[in-house]
């Protein structure tokens, strides 16, 4: 008798960590690991998405010996080898991004010179979302100073969030909190890779991503990892890598498609059920291409 209630004690307890399911005879999920993220495995129901933005360098960080980490991830997981930003210089994409148009912005100007009363990704959410932003020392801080850039911070901008800005766009600490359903984590302007060699910003996430692939989150294979550049080191073509972290995801894949910065928001518009904006309406699909 006393071993039957040891055994469906722990049962229950390994259960409430996410180890196996709380039903009776549910078959056990496998720890997913580090060093293999992406297991293929049938796609689950994602509840998350996390996006962490980088800076300039864009398509050439491709097998570049100075950024092992972020190369070994492509090897994991997935990569998008065609996908295209929407613009120069940065905030355009951070608002495109976020909104589905650059909202007639063409340069960097600080939130006080480009007041945003439209619909975004954060909005659609209410207040099921956050931004861990690396080096802002206040809550939704809309003044640029020292490595922290507030045109990298895209919420800072819209003046719909009221409140919730400043519950919810908050400085980046370790643990990470991933419970929201969308979260945008922002590097300061030295890990982003904008100010610092590339080797900093792949130090940088080989620290970042493994904390995310340990989370409860996505151990329980509820949420999805992307990884771009807001714009390429070139004026050019805008060439950028994405690269696709979820345990869905084949090793490996490459996907050639023609994608932009607004195939990412549609895709992450449609894993949360929320309304698709602007030019996300229009953009081609990232969901099955990555067996999301």
């Amino acid at each position: 008798m006393w071993r039957a209630k040891f055994l469906i004690g722990a049962a229950v307890l390994v259960g409430a960590l996410g180890v196996v399911s709380a039903s009776p005879g549910a078959a056990r999920l496998s720890k997913i690991s580090s060093s293999a993220p992406c297991v293929a495995s049938s796609v689950p129901r994602y509840r998350h998405v996390v996006w962490i933005l980088l800076e300039n360098v864009g398509y050439s960080v491709v097998g570049s010996p100075s950024a092992p980490y972020f190369n070994k991830l492509t090897a994991m997981c997935g990569l998008a080898t065609n996908e295209v930003a929407v613009a120069h210089p940065s905030l355009p994409n951070y608002i495109a991004l976020t909104s589905g148009s650059i909202q007639g912005i063409t340069d960097d100007g600080e939130p006080v010179t480009h007041p945003l009363h439209v619909a975004n990704l954060f909005s659609e959410l209410g207040s099921n979302w956050r931004s861990l932003v690396e080096s802002m020392t206040v809550r939704c801080d809309r003044v640029t100073s020292g490595e922290y850039a507030a045109r990298h911070n895209p919420a800072v901008y819209y003046t719909n969030l009221a409140a919730t800005c400043v519950r919810n766009d908050v400085p980046l600490t370790l643990p990470l909190n991933l419970n929201a359903a969308f979260t945008l984590i922002v590097p300061n302007v030295c890990n982003d890779m904008h100010s610092c060699p590339v080797n900093v910003g792949d130090t940088w996430l080989r620290r970042i991503v493994p904390s995310i692939v340990a989370s409860a989150q996505y151990q329980a294979r509820s949420l999805a990892l992307f990884i771009t550049f807001d714009e390429s080191d070139s004026s050019g073509t805008n060439h950028v890598p994405t690269i696709v972290v979820a345990p869905s995801v084949p090793r490996g894949l490459r996907v050639g498609a023609a994608l932009t910065h607004y195939s990412l928001l549609r895709a992450t518009e449609t894993l949360l059920h929320v309304p698709l904006l602007g030019a996300a309406k229009s953009a081609r699909a990232m969901i099955a291409p990555f067996h999301l």
